[in-house]
């Protein structure tokens, strides 16, 4: 009986180092990685419609979105004047109308090489507003649409959502200026008299009766 009170004590006493043991000895503790540098965020030009940044012609009152990498001084949004230009902070004016924005980011950035080093620039069209075509009468949805790529009678009624059950499709008028130009939808869709379906201009008001 003794031997075996002898033996619980000693496991007892054995179990209790053990676990004094365990609790002192730590897994060793991975150095932190350093963070990543910083790296710019470069976002994709949209304008409520897709432009394309290599064949979409800046216009003036466009409103450009220019980000400057770590200067957010001379970051912000820009309205190009009626003269086609935009002032930027340290360089003055730049031309930008009838430029794409690759170009025109392309020009900034070496516009800033004068006064920053290495500069990274990146440029979006926020909104077009020097290119736009109407829509009135019954359609889907009515206003003001950017013309911001080739884009046909047709394809313009259809990002409208289309002629509403009461429309007159026959009789569907594109205004340009003082002249006025018949467009049969009917025709159109069953593949007849193609040649009406004609790309849009800016300032074109199509009207469905």
């Amino acid at each position: 009986m003794f031997r075996n009170r002898y033996r619980s004590l000693f496991g007892f006493m054995l179990l209790g180092s053990l676990c004094a043991l365990s609790a002192q000895v730590q897994p060793p503790v991975e150095p932190k990685t350093p963070p990543a540098e910083e790296k710019p965020e470069v976002s994709t030009t949209s304008a409520g419609a897709a432009v394309d940044p290599r064949s979409y012609r800046i216009g003036a009152e466009d409103i450009l979105a220019l980000k400057i990498w770590r200067e957010p001084d001379l970051s912000g949004l820009f309205v190009v004047r009626p003269d086609g230009k935009i002032n930027l902070q340290l360089v003055g004016e730049v031309d930008a109308a009838n430029l794409t924005p690759v170009e025109l980011e392309s020009k900034i950035a070496k516009a800033y090489e004068a006064v920053l080093k290495n500069p990274l620039v990146t440029l979006q069209v926020q909104r077009v507003e020097s290119k736009r075509y109407l829509l009135s009468g019954e359609v889907g949805r009515t206003g003001a649409f950017p013309l911001v790529r080739p884009l046909t009678v047709l394809e313009a009624l259809t990002i409208a959502g289309g002629i509403r059950e009461f429309g007159n499709g026959k009789k569907i008028i594109i205004m340009r200026g003082t002249e006025r130009i018949k467009f049969n939808y009917n025709e159109v869709i069953k593949g007849k008299k193609l040649e009406q379906n004609i790309l849009l201009q800016p300032g074109d008001h199509i009207v469905v009766p």
